[in-house]
This record gives C-alpha cells, structure tokens and sequence, in this order.
C-alpha cells in the first residue's frame, strides 16, 4: 500500500479556524470533504518548510509561525496518509483558493458542522478538547 506523507495547517485567526473544502476527487471517501490545508513533503524537506511551501501554493499565503500539533496515520482503502498538523496563528488576512472550493472560518465548536476527510477527524477533536 502506498503511504504519503503529508503536512497540515491548523491556521488560528482571531480565534477562528480555517477549514477548506477538496474539490471532486477519483476517490469517493475524500471527494469535496472538509480539511486543514496542506499536502505533501518533498524529499529532504523539513515539516515546518513543506507546511509553509503548501500554504503558499494553495492560499497565497506566507505562514510566520507555526508549532507542531499532532501527527495522525490513518489509512484509506487506497493508500495510508501521515499527516503532520501544526498551528498557525495569524493576523486577519485575505486568502486566494488556488486549489480548494470553499473555505470557512469556525470557531473549535463549530468544526463539527463540517462532512470532515477522515484523516482529518483526530485534529478536529483534539482542537475540540
């Protein structure tokens, strides 16, 4: 089974988190679900630098700081993701979807109102904690 390894952005904003939703996928389970921004690590490079490089690729956005938060694995019936999130605080900012089709602003309350990726669902508790 093929495992991708991965990095996410939990971004804060006057309390509120981001959420994105996927576009249409080939894969049913992930197709427009609901997710922290992110994507892939490139070889030799670092968490901190591939969730800065996705963030700006996906949003138009530069990431200042960013701290490790909690790392899932969780396996799909395709492939098997580790997924390393971090949190992000920023200051209030616009953002460009260069890859996703909506995006929300919710308090850690709300978060559940969202069809989550699977993947995504033990960061969601846990920023509910």
């Amino acid at each position: 089974m093929k495992i991708v390894d991965v990095v996410a952005a939990v971004i804060i904003s006057e309390r509120r988190i981001l959420c994105v939703q996927r576009a249409a996928s080939k894969y049913d389970y992930i197709s427009r679900k609901w997710e922290f921004p992110g994507g892939k690590l490139e070889n030799g490079e670092s968490m901190k630098d591939a969730v800065k490089r996705e963030i700006h690729e996906e949003l138009n956005v530069n990431l200042v700081e960013c701290e490790y938060f909690l790392s899932v694995d969780h396996e799909y019936p395709d492939f098997r993701i580790n997924m390393h999130s971090f949190i992000c605080h920023m200051p209030p900012f616009s953002l460009k979807l260069n890859e996703h089709i909506d995006f929300r602003w919710l308090y850690p309350q709300e978060l559940d109102l969202l069809d989550w990726a699977a993947a995504d669902l033990p960061i969601v508790a846990k920023l509910q904690n």
